[in-house]
């Protein structure tokens, strides 16, 4: 069944994160359309709705999840929930606000006036040239395959210069680590695969942001031949925080 409108299950509730309290509820309508309001118990508050019928990952609903928790953010610290997290018990939920009262302020302690930037890169092919002059096993095999040409030793000769690639682009990538984790209050690392080799999202404070993103480009115009460098942010501090509402699921 599609979600329309605000249609919501019965005591449900959609949670975007978790504030301290006194923040003004959001004014962007919520998932599915719905009116974001604020459950507060002593010191804090979790922004909720009601939860639609079915929760999907539609661009309009991440839109609107992301929406209410930049409202959120621009108020001050906030702990935020992935996508799609739901409680199906209010009660404990505000009974968690009490009970991990200590916890949650540490959390949102830590991530004051700070923001999380996510940095992806991924290889770069192309560069052949360079590696075949710097690498006397390439320079062999090339040397080989242009003797004695045949399907196999191209396919030879391609494998390695992709392993090449990759091992050149996971070498621009330390260099990218190692220059930007200073910068950081923590670094949090992030999924791999054989084009993706970098994947780490950086705890900043809010004044650095600005340093961060020039660093970033400064890499990306001396690496760019090898490593292929995209930034997102400011973002919630989603990889920093461990906050989860009770009666939780997806």
């Amino acid at each position: 069944m599609t979600v329309t409108g605000t249609a919501t299950t019965v005591d449900t509730l959609y949670v975007y994160g978790i504030a301290p309290a006194g923040v003004r509820p959001p004014d962007t309508p919520g998932v599915g359309g719905a009116p974001v309001r604020l459950l507060t118990e002593q010191e804090l508050c979790a922004a909720v709705s009601g939860a639609p019928e079915r929760v999907r990952a539609r661009r309009r609903d991440l839109a609107a999840h992301q929406a209410v928790l930049d409202e959120l953010l621009a108020q001050g610290p906030v702990l935020p929930m992935r996508f799609g997290v739901l409680s199906t018990d209010p009660a404990a939920l505000r009974t968690q606000l009490r009970t991990d009262r200590d916890d949650l302020t540490a959390q949102l302690d830590s991530v004051r006036d700070r923001v999380e930037m996510n940095l992806k890169g991924t290889a770069v092919p192309g560069h052949f040239a360079d590696l075949v002059r710097r690498d006397e096993r390439l320079r062999v095999l090339a040397r080989r395959t242009r003797q004695r040409p045949d399907y196999e030793a191209n396919v030879r000769l391609g494998e390695a210069l992709a392993r090449g690639v990759r091992r050149e682009a996971r070498r621009a990538a330390g260099e990218v680590l190692a220059q930007l984790t200073p910068l950081a209050v923590r670094v949090a690392g992030g999924p791999l695969d054989e084009d993706r080799v970098l994947s780490a999202s950086f705890l900043l404070r809010s004044g650095d942001e600005q340093r961060f993103r020039e660093e970033v480009a400064a890499l990306a115009g001396r690496l760019g031949d090898r490593l292929a460098l995209s930034v997102t942010g400011p973002l919630p501090c989603y990889s920093f925080v461990a906050a989860r509402p009770a009666g939780a699921g997806r």
